[in-house]
């Protein structure tokens, strides 16, 4: 009996080497009588028809018995290039940031991918993108070519002081002050700063490079062409998805697309922005249909704040000493960011009903609207918002064309904790199904993990009865770190308008308030508790590990290039003026006289 059972693990063990070896057919088709599950197929199960000396009659004596059947007709094999079988096919719905990362991802492990894209044809829209240690290290591990055309034409924000000012005690000269507790003894001592972000600290605990931004338009054209060296034509323009049918296990996915036709993949990713046509067919939703009081719209709920963007040439003070600032007050707060070649890109958050329209919108690509009053200066409007505040912000504000500033209202979606992202062969990521506000910079971050962990989730797949399963663990690999970084990109908006005010100060009367008192007390919490666990918790997903002394070489290599930059666009706005705001918000080749111009050119 002993024996027995030794020759029949001995066999279990020999089979699966023995299939190693088998032709490379991408079709299995063991026809028998009876269905055994296809992992057991995969992981070496005998053929039909073959049979064993080694089961066991009643008597004691070895007799021959069949082998269970399999039945996998419709299931097929995906190849890898040691692993019989074809690549897997992937159908991507949209070509923004997410969707063309996840594309060049996939095809850099040898999957077939078709980007289908609404646009008819990319264009130099959009401003800058943030992207975190988190996001650089992830791009690191998809593409090392990737990764160095990234870095030629990134800013580098997070070597420099970044953090929370005083929008009412900022005395207007832009100086680098320190952020300790001083002024409550000495009442010459400056109280610019509240706290700032230790950027650097949390990425040099883990070995990564430092927080910075790089123009969307840069970024696409770089995308698009790394896609293009491995597949011509990933990329279909003008033609989005609209729809599509979840043939069932194994089976693929028929994706409808605008213009009448369809395509049939293995996978349909909507990564089609928070607006997806995929992710209102998956959870039954209207495109950007909207409540009658506009605070929900397509499942998204208002966030209860608009905010106003443009962008400026200005060589302040501190403009090599800092990397982005947010100025808190009253019910408002104010952004301004170094984005590279003497740009200062700045947001004014204020907390606004739904629909407070009076800017155009020609955010993400989008075409730019009519303004709804053409009259209207929209820096004055700004302006008056912010009445008593620092004159750094009015600084900023009037530098800035009013040509250029755009709005939008801010939508974003409690976490899915209870609706897969996934729908039979079809899956969400990015926006469609994660959209986030935009305080700690981490929705295209995100998005960017999405693209890498659902690779890896789907390159374990040998065979197409697996997707299904495999959609269902990319949900459940990602569901709780998302839903820590939208809480906690929700809950910085929500504490500095509905819970900060000027800080409270024994020397003046500026902040009075119970908000001001508790805004003071918070401050040794957020400087030494709440913000080092935030970003370390943001940065703590590196896939690439410790980088050693790369991200220290690459601050050192940038420095240079970043004034030599920053110099000539000072020098050009100072013989030119500021007719022209934002490289990056327009078509580089035209060289309109305003952005708006370029918007509708």
């Amino acid at each position: 009996m002993k024996l027995s059972l030794f020759l029949v693990l001995s066999a279990a063990v020999a089979v699966p080497s023995a299939l190693a070896f088998a032709p490379s057919s991408s079709r299995i088709t063991y026809h028998a009588s009876r269905t055994i599950p296809s992992d057991a197929a995969i992981a070496g199960c005998v053929p039909s028809g073959a049979r064993t000396p080694l089961a066991m009659s009643a008597n004691g004596e070895s007799v021959e018995e069949a082998i269970p059947s399999i039945d996998l007709s419709n299931y097929e094999l995906l190849g890898r290039p040691a692993r019989p079988g074809r690549p897997l096919k992937v159908a991507i719905a949209g070509g923004g940031v997410g969707g063309l990362t996840t594309a060049l991802c996939m095809l850099k492990r040898g999957f077939d991918v078709t980007v289908y894209e609404k646009t008819a044809a990319f264009a130099r829209f959009g401003g800058p993108i943030q992207f975190a240690s988190n996001a650089l290290s992830v791009i690191k591990e998809i593409d090392e070519v990737l990764f160095e055309r990234v870095m030629e034409k990134f800013t580098f924000t997070g070597t420099r002081a970044c953090g929370i000012k005083d929008g009412l005690r900022a005395d207007g000269s832009f100086r680098m002050t320190g952020d300790s507790l001083d002024y409550l003894w000495n009442p010459e001592a400056p109280a610019d700063w509240f706290v700032k972000f230790p950027l650097k600290q949390c990425a040099d605990l883990f070995g990564l490079p430092y927080t910075g931004v790089i123009d969307r338009p840069d970024l696409q054209e770089i995308l698009i062409d790394e896609c293009k060296k491995i597949k011509p034509d990933f990329i279909q323009n003008g033609n989005a998805v609209n729809g599509y049918v979840s043939k069932g296990k194994g089976n693929g996915v028929t994706v409808n697309l605008e213009d009448g036709i369809t395509a049939e993949a293995d996978v349909l990713v909507g990564s089609d922005g928070i607006w997806s046509a995929v992710r209102a067919q998956m959870y039954n939703e209207e495109i950007k249909k909207s409540s009658a009081d506009k605070k929900r719209k397509q499942g998204c709920t208002y966030s209860g704040y608009t905010v106003f963007a443009g962008e400026t040439v200005l060589k302040t003070e501190d403009y090599y000493e800092t990397g982005y600032k947010v100025y808190i007050g009253p019910q408002r707060y104010f952004v301004t960011s170094d984005v590279g070649d003497g740009r200062i890109q700045w947001y004014a958050f204020f907390a606004l009903p739904p629909g407070t329209k009076r800017a155009p919108s020609g955010w993400g690509g989008t075409e730019r609207e009519v303004q709804a009053d053409p009259e209207e200066n929209l820096v004055d409007y700004i302006k008056s918002l912010h009445e008593g505040w620092s004159d750094e912000v009015m600084t900023v504000l009037d530098a800035t064309p009013p040509e250029s500033v755009e709005q939008r209202d801010l939508y974003d979606r409690a976490p899915e904790l209870l609706r897969s992202w996934a729908d039979g062969n079809v899956v969400l990521t990015g926006d469609a199904v994660h959209p986030m506000m935009p305080n700690l910079g981490q929705g295209g971050c995100q998005a960017i993990e999405d693209a890498f962990v659902l690779t890896e989730t789907l390159e374990a797949c040998k065979s197409t009865d697996t997707l299904e399963g495999a959609l269902q663990d990319f949900y459940r690999k990602r569901i709780a770190r998302v839903t820590i970084v939208q809480f906690l990109s929700r809950l910085a908006s929500d504490l500095i308008i509905n819970a900060f005010d000027t800080p409270w100060s024994p020397h003046d009367d500026l902040g009075k308030t119970w908000k001001s008192y508790l805004t003071f007390f918070w401050k040794p919490i957020l400087q030494y508790a709440i913000f080092p666990g935030q970003f370390a918790y943001l940065y703590s997903y590196h896939p690439t590990g410790s980088m050693g002394d790369l991200p220290a070489a690459l601050e050192a290599k940038w420095k240079k290039q970043h004034e030599d930059g920053a110099e000539a666009a000072f020098e050009r706005v100072s013989e030119d003026g500021q007719s022209i705001a934002a490289p990056s918000f327009f078509k580089i080749a035209e060289q309109p006289e305003t952005v708006m111009a370029a918007k509708r050119n």
